[in-house]
Parts: structure tokens; C-alpha cells; sequence
């Protein structure tokens, strides 16, 4: 879709502009089109509470609930009551890893469609788009699924097995994409366009309303033209992703050519050959599923591996004790590598350059178990040299000195939130601190995900700390009950305006 410029002073305002097309962005579009979900008559929920609610009501679709009463008595693996009510909807006993039927029907019901807008910068899907395509996800196959097309359904009929029910980025992507066109949403998504300004504008008619400015790339204006777009909307969705601005350490040095900060550096060094098994040792920064991807990465190519994170092996808020081990044997790996081959402090950095890349049978290798690896825990980087040394401090501020050919620092991302005043710092729950998933996401009432400082506002995904597609979905949910709200109100006001219009008039001639 080719968006074009308005007048200043138009009244042509959509209900809703979601800006980001990642799952979230698709989900509330599939939900805004008119599909729409009820309790099957002969659904079933494991959870007695639940199931008991919903039947008081199974006539009604879940858009015309109370979900703050639905949401009592449900409990998951979120915050937001909402995205639990939900998964336990689509997923029930999801936890257990039972693949359960969903109680819920879904109609496509036109009438209820809400005209609306979704922008992203590449094909729909966001980001999933640029995420290493060999690797497995995290999470299971019918986690990663929207509402309507069963991944599974959709992997068997493109001749495609899932491995340990998990599939890669690269297949989630194309299903989100396949979504989109198999749900019919593409005429409501703009592609290729890049959001500069989001802010408030009066109308002539006195209406305060949202302007969405941006820059579009178009086909027909030529390779790389950007075209200005501006769009107005009574009400904004923020579903960006938090995948846009690589976290920094901010220690000297970081800038150096060899200090990289996505997995796509390594990839590219990889292929280049600039990194290989004859290379000084990589040094892996963080202790997160993307770092662990770069050291399976870089131990499959037998190249040798530093790897520095902050936190001890055992400690509990480590993603790798969270995971089962039957589930991802890749991970729980890379967690014994960390864990069985650790520096020792004081003792002689081993030269992993030198070492063998096999195990010796008699084992009098210091590291017989994965060759070519060392962990560091508990250290975090103190800086970087121009000579592609990295020094590494530890909790009591004891040294080492590593010489490296590559460092890859992969400690998390923070959202692109430029385009609203200050980064959106005023909207978080420490307005103080920038926009984080984990440590500080946007304050949005937990029922309705409309901002609280900015009415008309909402987010969803992990800008309110939903990193997981499988929780995501409720954000949709939740947007969609309280817009829908919000119409309602609006029509019987107007209704009330005008029959004491006609009251007035009645009273007047008499």
C-alpha cells in the first residue's frame, strides 16, 4: 500500500495506525479485521474457574467481556493478566507442553472490522526477518503460531519437519508473511516505511488527534527514493520490537574495528574467512540465547571461544537453568561448556589457539570436553585495546588480559523510540530511564494497554516486557476490547446528543 500526504487540516482519521509489523502488529491487525473469537458450545478448559465464566456468557464473542473478570483465577508465566487469560485460551496447559484444543471459535465477522494502518520498515514479520535463519527458536512451534493457522498445519503443507517441535527464524518468518496474505490483511499493512514523528495535532474542527509522519520507499519512485507520508489517527498502537539498538557496555575502546555488536558481524567474518580456525581466539560478551548462538556458532567452525558474563553459572536467573534439557540439548551445551571449563583466577590464561581441536583419549588436556573453549564467569569487560586486547575484570577488580581477533558484545537491544518526544522516556515506568524490556517498559494499564500517561496511546509486545509471541497476543486482545469500548461509548453519546436534539426541538414547538 503507497501512503500519501494529507492535508493539514484533514478530517480522513483512522480509527487505529499500529506502527510495527513484527507478530504484534499482525495479531491486533487480525483481530481489528473482524475475526473474532467465542467459546466453543462445546468447548472445555482444564481450568474449572474459567470454564465456569465463560459459559455464563458463551453467546458473547470475548470482545465483549468484562476481562478483568475473566482474567481472576489465571495464572501463567506473565505479568500481564491479560496474556495469560489469553494463552490459556489458545494454549490451554501450554506450560505442560500438552498440545490441548483451544475452547475458542473464531468468526470473521466484517461488520466488526475497525479501519486501520499497520507500517513496518521490511515485509510483514518485523524482525523475525533478520534473525539468523539456521538456529532453532526458543520456543515451541505452537507458541509461535497467530490465531486462525496452525504453524504445524502450515510447516506440513511447505514439506518442512520440525525438529524437537521447534522450527527456525527463518520459517517463522515466512509464516508470518504467509499469514498476512492468507488472513487477507495486506491491504492494511504499508511496508517499506520507516515512522519519523508521532505526535498530537488539533484539527480545524477542534478534534485532538495523532499525526503520524514518516518516509515510505516505493517501487515506483525508483531504487532507494523515500517518499514523505503523513497519516492521522484517533488512536496509536506502538508495537516496534525492541530488537532496533543493540545494548553497549560504555567502557573505553568499544568503538575499535574488531568490537562487534550483532550476530550478523559474526556471520559476515565467518564468511569472509577473516575468522576461522587458525584466528586468535573470539570473544563472546553475555550470557543470553543470542550469545549462546554465537558460541555454537563459533564452536562448530572449531574456532576458539573466550566467554565473558557477569552472572555465576548457577545463578537461577540464568536463561539456561530456566530451559528443559530434553527440549534444547543445543543450549544445555553451551551451559555445560560454561560451567565445566572455567578460568580460574590466577591461573595461566590457556592459549586456545594452541590447543587441539579434538580431545586427547588419555585426557591430560586441562579442557578435554569442548576443546577450544574457556568461559569467564563473573567478569565483566573493564576495556579494549587497539592491539585486539581485551582486559576483563572480575567482581574482586582482579585483571586479565586476553588477546582476541573478534569481540562480540551481545548483552541485549533497546526499541527505537525516536520518533516520539524524548525516546519515550516520559511513557515508562521510571520516566528517568530509557525505554527497556526488562528493566523499564512502558507503563500501560494491564487491562486495556493504553498508555498511562498518554490516552489514546497503547503498546503491546516487548515494549511492556512480552518478549515471547505466545504472550504477545493478548496485548491484541486487550487493545481491541477497549477500542471497541471506546466506539460504543462514542455512538451512544451520539445517540444522546441527538435525541435531546430532538427532545429540545419537540419542547420548543409545543
Amino acid at each position: 500500500m503507497e501512503l500519501h500526504n494529507k492535508d493539514a487540516f484533514s478530517e480522513d482519521i483512522l480509527p487505529v495506525v499500529i506502527v510495527g509489523n513484527g507478530p504484534s502488529g499482525i495479531c491486533l491487525s487480525y483481530l481489528l479485521s473482524g475475526y473474532t473469537p467465542y467459546f466453543s458450545p462445546d468447548g472445555f478448559h482444564p481450568n474449572p474457574i474459567l470454564l465456569n465464566k465463560l459459559r455464563e456468557n458463551r453467546n458473547l464473542s470475548l470482545f465483549d467481556q468484562d476481562l478483568e473478570y475473566l482474567c481472576e483465577g489465571v495464572e501463567g508465566r506473565s505479568s500481564n493478566p491479560v496474556a495469560v487469560l489469553f494463552d490459556a485460551l489458545l494454549l490451554p496447559d501450554g506450560d505442560f507442553g500438552v498440545d490441548c484444543a483451544s475452547p475458542l471459535i473464531w468468526r470473521h465477522e466484517p461488520e466488526r472490522a475497525t479501519p486501520h494502518l499497520v507500517l513496518g520498515k521490511g515485509p510483514p514479520g518485523g524482525a523475525w526477518h533478520a534473525m539468523e535463519g539456521s538456529m532453532l527458536t526458543l520456543s515451541l512451534a505452537n507458541w509461535m503460531e497467530l490465531p486462525g493457522l496452525k504453524l504445524k498445519d502450515w510447516m506440513r503443507d511447505k514439506r518442512r519437519n520440525l525438529r524437537n517441535d521447534r522450527a527456525t527464524p527463518a520459517e517463522i518468518a515466512s509464516y508470518y508473511q504467509h499469514y498476512v496474505s492468507k488472513m487477507g490483511l495486506e491491504k492494511s499493512f504499508a511496508c517499506g516505511t520507516t515512522v519519523t514523528s508521532v505526535s498530537r495535532a488539533s484539527l480545524e474542527s477542534g478534534r485532538s488527534v495523532w499525526k503520524i509522519q514518516g518516509l515510505q520507499r516505493r517501487a515506483s519512485s525508483g531504487e532507494g527514493i523515500e517518499v514523505p507520508f503523513s497519516v492521522y489517527a484517533e488512536n496509536v498502537v506502538l508495537a516496534t520490537g525492541t530488537h532496533d539498538i543493540p545494548a553497549r557496555l560504555g567502557v573505553d575502546g568499544e568503538n575499535l574495528p574488531f568490537v562487534c555488536h550483532s550476530f550478523w558481524e559474526l556471520e559476515a567474518a565467518i564468511s569472509s574467512g577473516r575468522l576461522d580456525r587458525a584466528s586468535e581466539p573470539l570473544l563472546v560478551v553475555g550470557a543470553g540465547l543470542t550469545a549462546a548462538d554465537a558460541v555454537l556458532a563459533a564452536h562448530h567452525l572449531n574456532t576458539p571461544v573466550y566467554h565473558a558474563f557477569r552472572r555465576p553459572v548457577s545463578d537461577p536467573a540464568l536463561i539456561f537453568n530456566q530451559l528443559p534439557k530434553l527440549l534444547y540439548p543445543e543450549y544445555h551445551k553451551v551451559h555445560q561448556m560454561m560451567s565445566q571449563q572455567q578460568y580460574k583466577v590466577g591461573e595461566t590464561v590457556v592459549n586456545l589457539s594452541n590447543q587441539p581441536l579434538s580431545s586427547p583419549a588419555d585426557g591430560t588436556s586441562p579442557c578435554t570436553c569442548y576443546p577450544g573453549y574457556l568461559s569467564f564467569p563473573k567478569h565483566h569487560v573493564a576495556a579494549f585495546r587497539p592491539d585486539g586486547k581485551c582486559v576483563l575484570e572480575d567482581e574482586r577488580g582482579l585483571q586479565t588480559v586476553l588477546q582476541v581477533s573478534m569481540a562480540l558484545v551481545l548483552i541485549g537491544a533497546h526499541p527505537n523510540l525516536s520518533f516520539l518526544p524524548e525516546h519515550g522516556r516520559p511513557l515508562g515506568l521510571d520516566s528517568e530511564e530509557p525505554i527497556s524490556c526488562r528493566r523499564n517498559p512502558l507503563d500501560v494499564d494491564p487491562y486495556t494497554y493504553e498508555c498511562v500517561k498518554e490516552p489514546g496511546m497503547y503498546a503491546m509486545g516487548p515494549l511492556v516486557g512480552e518478549n515471547f509471541v505466545r504472550f504477545l497476543k493478548g496485548g491484541a486482545l486487550a487493545i481491541v476490547c477497549d477500542i471497541i469500548q471506546k466506539q460504543r461509548k462514542k455512538r451512544q453519546e451520539k445517540c444522546t446528543r441527538s435525541l435531546n436534539f430532538q427532545l429540545t426541538n419537540c419542547t420548543l414547538e409545543a
